[in-house]
């Protein structure tokens, strides 16, 4: 059988006892976790440019390994000249051992790679404890080369926790290593 991933190992044996004892359970199973994944990409620009759509499935690719989904406009907005049934944007669901490789290294050498990095805000944090951060572009993961990009967009990451409350959502990620900024809520 497959080795776990090193993020899920440490998930286990590190960060579930330390989170029991900060927020006062006694059970593994009350232990917040992480759930998904959510890559998004928002195709405005490439609603009459093909190949836009077609860039932005590469990047959602290569970044995740897997195949993106469409996601189809559900009504029609004449100020926007969106028909019902037109691709708006694309998507990716990471889960399970995809999902904690995927953070491991969005932790570890994406966000350093961002320029001025210097921590997320705290209030990136939902109040269900669910985390979203947008990328203006998305140069800084690792699988993308910038000698093979045409076409720049931005790309949304959600990681989506079980915790149901801000408190218990920052304190779990922050036990994963997710590094937030001290000062700001």
């Amino acid at each position: 059988m497959d080795k776990k991933p090193r993020l899920q190992e440490a998930y286990e044996k590190q960060v579930v006892p330390a989170l029991m004892k900060e927020l006062g359970l006694t059970n593994r199973n009350a232990v917040p976790k992480l759930e998904k994944v959510s890559l998004n990409v928002g195709l405005k620009a490439g609603l009459k440019d093909p190949k836009f759509v077609d860039a932005a499935e590469r990047t959602l690719t290569k970044i995740s390994g897997q195949k993106p989904v469409k996601t189809l406009a559900k009504k029609s907005i004449s100020n926007f000249k969106i028909r019902q049934g037109m691709v708006v944007g694309m998507m990716v669901t990471l889960r399970g051992r995809r999902m904690y490789d995927f953070i491991d290294k969005f932790i570890n050498v994406t966000l350093p790679r961002v320029r001025d990095f210097q921590g997320l805000p705290q209030k990136s944090v939902d109040a269900r404890g669910n985390m979203s951060i947008g990328f203006r572009e998305f140069m800084a993961f690792p699988e993308i080369r910038p000698e093979d990009t045409d076409v720049m967009h931005g790309l949304e990451v959600t990681i989506v926790t079980t915790a149901g409350e801000k408190a218990k959502g920052l304190a779990l990620l922050k036990a994963v290593g997710v590094p937030f900024r001290e000062n700001a809520k």
